[in-house]
C-alpha cells in the first residue's frame, strides 16, 4: 500500500519523534516553545521506501535542522554516517535551516533483507540523532510524489515525465568570487501552469520578524541568517532550476533563486565567501516531478594583492 503526502508527512514526523525520543528525553529544553538561532541538533528523517525499476529497494531521507540561523557543516565520518556499508552513502554535509524533505535516496543491494535496517546518524553540539529505515509495508511510498500511489487522478500528473537536467563543470575560482552555473533542461510541458488562488483572508501580508544583533538566543534573527535558505523566494510557474550547497565548508548565495530555462538552458550566479571544495546540487522542477544533478566547484584562497 502506498501512502499519500499527508499520511507520509505524519509518518515521517512520527518516526523522527520516535527515533529522537531517547536523546530528547535528556534534553528538557526541547519541551518548551523557544526557537533557537543556534546550538541545537539536526534530526535526520526517514521518509519511506520504494522499489527502483530494477527491483532494488530505495530508502528516502530528509532532515530537520532545529536551528533558525545556524547552518552547520558536518563532514562524513563519525558525526555524519549511514550504516551499513557507509559511512558515505551520498548524504549532505551542509545543512540549511529547518525542514527539507525527500532530499536523497540510498539504493540498496538486491539481497537486502526485509528485516535489515539502514541508519543515518548525525551528531551536532553533543546531541546524537538517528533515522532508522526498514521495510515496514505501510511506509512504502511513491517516489514520484504521488503521481500514482497518492491517489491523484489528474491526467496531466499521471502522464507527466520527469524533466531532464545536466550541468556544466564550472572552472575553479578564488574566494570571494562569483561564477555562472549553467544547466541544460528538457521537459514534456506537463503539467501545464494553472492560475494561482488568492491568499486566504488575513494572510495577504505575511508577518515579519526582525531581530537585532544582540537578540536573545531563543529568538530567530531572520535578518541576520547565515546565507539564504532554499525556497526563500516565490517559485514561478513552469519548469525552474534551483541550486543548493550539498557539501562544502560553508554556504553560498544563488541568484536567481529559481531560474527559468531559455532555449533549454538555465543560468544562475553563485557567490562564495569561503575557500574549499563544494558539491552543488541543481534541481529541475516542472510543477510535479523533480530531477537532480550535481557538480563540484573548487574555491581557492583569496588572491594576494
Amino acid at each position: 500500500m502506498k501512502l499519500d503526502f499527508c499520511v507520509r508527512l505524519g509518518l515521517a514526523l512520527s518516526v523522527a519523534a520516535f527515533c529522537g525520543a531517547g536523546s530528547q528525553a535528556q534534553q528538557p529544553e526541547f519541551t518548551n516553545n523557544f526557537k533557537y538561532n543556534r546550538g541545537q541538533g539536526v534530526q535526520p528523517i526517514f521518509e519511506g521506501w520504494s522499489y527502483a525499476p530494477d527491483g532494488r529497494v530505495q530508502m528516502h531521507f530528509g532532515y530537520l535542522n532545529r536551528n533558525y540561523v545556524e547552518q552547520p557543516t558536518i563532514p562524513v565520518g563519525p558525526d555524519n554516517k549511514i550504516e551499513p556499508a557507509g559511512p558515505d552513502r551520498g548524504q549532505p554535509t551542509f545543512f540549511y535551516n529547518r525542514t527539507y524533505r525527500n532530499l536523497f535516496t540510498v539504493v540498496m543491494p538486491k539481497e537486502w533483507s526485509k528485516t535489515q535496517e539502514l541508519v543515518w546518524t548525525i551528531t551536532l553540539h553533543g546531541r546524537t540523532e538517528r533515522a532508522v529505515g526498514w521495510l515496514q509495508p505501510e511506509w512504502e511510498i511513491d517516489p514520484n510524489g504521488g503521481a500514482s500511489g497518492g491517489g491523484n487522478t489528474d491526467p496531466e500528473i499521471l502522464a507527466n515525465k520527469r524533466p531532464t537536467i545536466t550541468v556544466a563543470q564550472p572552472a575553479a575560482l578564488a574566494a570571494p568570487s562569483t561564477l555562472t552555473l549553467t544547466a541544460a533542461v528538457t521537459d514534456d510541458g506537463l503539467p501545464k501552469p494553472r492560475p494561482k488562488g488568492k491568499p486566504a483572508v488575513g494572510q495577504e501580508t505575511p508577518p515579519t520578524l526582525v531581530g537585532g544583533t544582540d537578540a536573545p538566543v531563543n529568538v530567530p534573527v531572520l535578518a541576520g541568517r547565515e546565507g539564504p535558505a532554499p525556497g526563500a523566494a516565490p517559485r514561478p510557474d513552469g519548469v525552474t532550476v534551483s541550486w543548493i550547497v550539498w557539501r562544502g565548508p560553508g554556504g553560498a548565495s544563488f541568484e536567481p533563486r529559481y531560474a527559468k530555462p531559455a532555449d533549454g538552458k538555465a543560468q544562475t550566479t553563485a557567490t562564495f565567501t569561503n575557500p574549499g571544495e563544494y558539491v552543488l546540487r541543481a534541481t529541475a522542477f516542472d510543477g510535479s516531478a523533480t530531477t537532480h544533478a550535481q557538480t563540484t566547484v573548487s574555491v581557492g584562497a583569496p588572491r594576494k594583492p
